[in-house]
């Protein structure tokens, strides 16, 4: 009989992919070192805008370049006052400022603290002052917002970057023109006490951080859980993210592709680990060029990126692979997708629909994988080239161990199978939460004299190793006394041809208090019609009666976070607020 500790999915690696790493003893930020010193003049960023007539013009930073100009805003923060262990909140879109600003950071020994620009004031405040950081850098159209916010907080200095000094000369003049000031990126000066991000580079160019940062000091605070409660820090430290980098690339680099010929769509939003890690660090690691989209709702952008760049690598989230599918573009062969080879998709369950259509379109191998801001930020993924089983998150990586255990008790392993909570001991492992040791003790805790994190995610795993995500436990649902898992209702009901996308989440049973029931949120594909009888019809073919939604809204759009995640609790607040309104 298997089980967990014969590690099962090892056999199952490519061939070439090692068991275990030896992992060596440096900072995240020594990647972008070792790769500026080997190619120097190797394109690492790309940014890019369309214009009319002209077509897709593009603006080149080389690693050389990324690594002078991050070295010398370390040394601005350092000169300011920035000292080793100190929190930076980095307020950015994907764009070179950013990139620069996250490795300025970790070379002056500070903390990445990067949190989403389009937050509201409140919950921006929020993860400014629970991290303690003295030191904001934001885009000048969000300025107004930091400053608005800083007397809440403990920020003393304010850099300010222009979107507009990394485009193309002739796109930067036009911006100027005509999108500067109509779309909020225009700003006449920056108040006392506060930089220009531009001004520094230039005042402390050619000087170089003279900080020793050491393996396990502090990386970085990635935010989560903000959707259901208090936003928590997961805090990281550099040889977890040097580990993860490692595990991501054993895994994915079995082509013999040389790194440097790699071209990455830089899509994912990079304040979240997934872009962070998986993207940008794996990227300069391997000395790949970057194409940076930094809004990956912008559908038409992301297709011209992919049009003109030909990205190789494509990191993505299940709603972001479906838009693309079923764009116009994309249909009618006007963009060409077979540039692609690999994609990876996390974030969210990957329905079957949607991974064969793409494949279809693009002929890519693309693979579900798992990951967590507690663990940034892969732990499983598909294999390359062996099986790619549908609606498996796949193997653990190397140096991953995983159980399945009980969800009464928490410790029980629990029969090969058989479904339970997914608890992982690795090296990319978070050291906790910061200030929150009650959560840190529920998040973390040891069994048999090792440490593993509990993802709070019902999986199983099967006899070759291959694992699969059920559902979240918040997310399980009580309908007649049986366990319902919305995440498998949503993958029966995404395969029907007339829908889009889908939301499932349990909500009080409208008629028997204290009881729940079943409701879909729906999508629907353009130009299709569907009713509410035919998919439940389409459910009855498929799921048991009890997993069957009896409610049925057809919606324009489902509520998202920023990584593409659907907030089933948002569907239920406005489900609850919409009784309300009918009451009164």
């Amino acid at each position: 009989m298997v089980t967990y500790a014969d590690k099962p999915w090892t056999k199952h690696y490519d061939k070439g992919v090692p068991t275990t790493i030896d992992y060596p003893e440096i900072a995240l930020h020594d990647f972008l070192r070792e790769t500026a010193k080997e190619r120097p003049n190797a394109p690492a960023l790309i940014t890019s805008a369309e214009l009319p007539l002209f077509g897709r013009l593009d603006h080149t930073v080389t690693y050389g370049q990324l690594d002078r100009a991050s070295d010398a805003l370390a040394a601005a923060l350092i000169d300011k006052g920035l000292k080793k262990g100190d929190r930076v909140a980095i307020v950015m879109p994907n764009s070179v400022a950013f990139v620069i600003s996250f490795y300025a950071t970790l070379k002056a020994g500070g903390v990445v603290a990067a949190t989403n620009p389009t937050y509201p004031a409140d919950k921006l405040a929020y993860q400014i002052n629970d991290c303690d950081a003295e030191f904001v850098l934001c885009l000048t159209m969000f300025y107004d917002l930091v400053k608005q916010v800083q007397p809440k907080t403990k920020v003393k200095h304010v850099i300010v970057a222009k979107y507009k000094e990394y485009l193309p000369g002739l796109a930067r003049f036009l911006f100027t023109l005509a999108k500067e000031k109509k779309e909020g990126h225009y700003l006449a000066d920056v108040k006392s006490g506060d930089f220009w991000f531009q001004d520094l580079l230039k005042q402390y160019d050619g000087q170089k951080p003279n900080v020793d940062v050491k393996p396990d000091d502090l990386a970085l605070f990635q935010y989560t859980g903000g959707t259901t409660g208090v936003s928590k820090a997961a805090m990281s430290s550099h040889r977890g993210l040097v580990a993860n980098v490692l595990q991501q690339e054993a895994f994915l680099r079995v082509d013999g592709v040389p790194g440097h010929e790699e071209v990455m769509l830089g899509a994912i939003p990079m304040f979240h680990v997934f872009g962070m890690v998986a993207v940008l660090s794996v990227g300069v690691h391997m000395g790949a060029k970057i194409a940076l989209v930094p809004n990956a709702r912008d559908i038409d952008d992301v297709l011209g990126v992919i049009n003109k760049y030909k990205p190789t690598l494509f990191h993505g989230v299940p709603a972001l692979y479906n838009a693309i599918n079923n764009h116009e573009k994309v249909k009618s062969g006007q963009v060409d997708l077979h540039s692609i080879r690999l994609c990876v998709s996390g974030s969210a369950p990957l329905p079957p629909a949607t991974k064969r259509e793409f494949e279809q379109l693009s002929g890519a191998s693309l693979m579900e994988g798992f990951g967590m801001s507690e663990a940034p930020t892969a732990t499983h993924v598909n294999p390359v080239r062996g099986e790619n089983r549908a609606g498996s998150i796949g193997l653990p990586l190397p140096d991953v161990e995983c159980m399945i255990v009980s969800l009464d008790d928490g410790v029980t392993e629990m029969p090969v199978g058989e479904p339970g909570e997914l608890v992982i001991h690795a090296p990319n492992v978070m050291l906790g939460y910061h200030g929150m040791p009650t959560e840190t003790e529920n998040a973390i805790r040891e069994i048999n004299g090792k440490k593993w994190l509990y993802t709070g995610d019902i999986a199983r795993m099967d006899e070759d190793g291959y694992f699969y995500i059920v559902d979240r436990k918040k997310d399980m649902a009580l309908i007649g006394g049986f366990n319902v898992y919305p995440a498998n209702v949503e993958k029966v009901i995404k395969d029907h041809e007339a829908v889009l996308e889908v939301g499932v989440a349990a909500i009080p049973h409208p008629t028997k208090e204290g009881q729940e029931s079943l409701k879909a949120w729906v999508v629907l594909q353009p130009g299709k019609s569907l009713t509410e009888e035919e998919l439940i019809a389409h459910c009855e073919k498929h799921l048991a009666a009890y997993e069957v939604p009896r409610r049925i809204s057809f919606i324009d759009e489902l509520p998202k976070t920023a990584i593409g995640k659907t907030l089933r609790r948002e569907l239920v607040r406005l489900e609850l607020e919409e009784r309300e309104k009918a009451k009164s």
